[in-house]
């Protein structure tokens, strides 16, 4: 966004997904090598986005005022990462922890921002009636070096399966299957026919 974007044009940009007011950092150094594995898969995901999550710190002191309420907005800004196939199962991605740059944007004071989390959606081709299945490692598990593995019904794939309610069968499309860690909550029939999605990361070597 130019940097003399006006107020209203940012806040039109952040409702549509953008940052806004908020520029990246030009030179970030903390750096995370980040990895996402498919496991059983039950067919290929054409669509496969990433997505580095961060939120200031201290919108209290430097968020834009609600006049309405009379309270900062939460400011936060979702980032693209860049996953690159580096096997059949498994792609490949970097992550800056400072991606954002700490800077006063609304004149209230400076902005302080913080790596959340980062996560991924995949598509068996990206079309939109095809179940989004979702991911999302918060920040501590992601700078520990943890794994998460989230288990999915492969019978959602490539899109979840019509229901059946009091006005009749339902059509479900652009389904958001967030999965589960614990593969035994899902029900037997199901629990037969899992996959799952991982994701994990380690501190880039300088």
């Amino acid at each position: 966004m130019s940097q003399d974007l006006s107020t209203a044009a940012a806040e039109a940009d952040v409702e549509n997904g953008g940052r806004g007011l908020a520029k990246l950092n030009p030179q970030p150094r903390q750096a995370y090598d980040v990895v996402l594995k498919l496991h059983n898969a039950p067919g290929p995901f054409e669509r496969i986005e990433g997505v580095a999550q961060y939120d200031v710190t201290n919108e209290a002191e430097c968020g834009r005022i609600n006049p309405e309420t009379g309270t900062a907005g939460r400011i936060t800004s979702q980032e693209p990462l860049a996953l690159k196939r580096v096997a059949d199962d498994e792609y490949h991605g970097t992550v800056y922890l400072d991606r954002m740059l700490d800077e006063d944007y609304y004149g209230r004071g400076v902005c302080h921002w913080k790596f959340s989390g980062t996560g991924a959606l995949l598509k068996a081709t990206g079309a939109h009636e095809e179940t989004r299945f979702l991911t999302f490692i918060d920040a501590d598990r992601f700078t520990a070096g943890d794994t998460l593995t989230r288990h999915y019904p492969a019978r959602d794939y490539p899109r979840a399966s019509p229901v059946e309610g009091p006005s009749g069968i339902t059509s479900i499309e652009d389904y958001p299957a967030r999965g589960n860690e614990d593969p035994t909550v899902f029900v037997p029939e199901l629990r037969e026919a899992l996959f799952s999605i991982s994701l994990s990361a380690k501190e880039a070597k300088q």
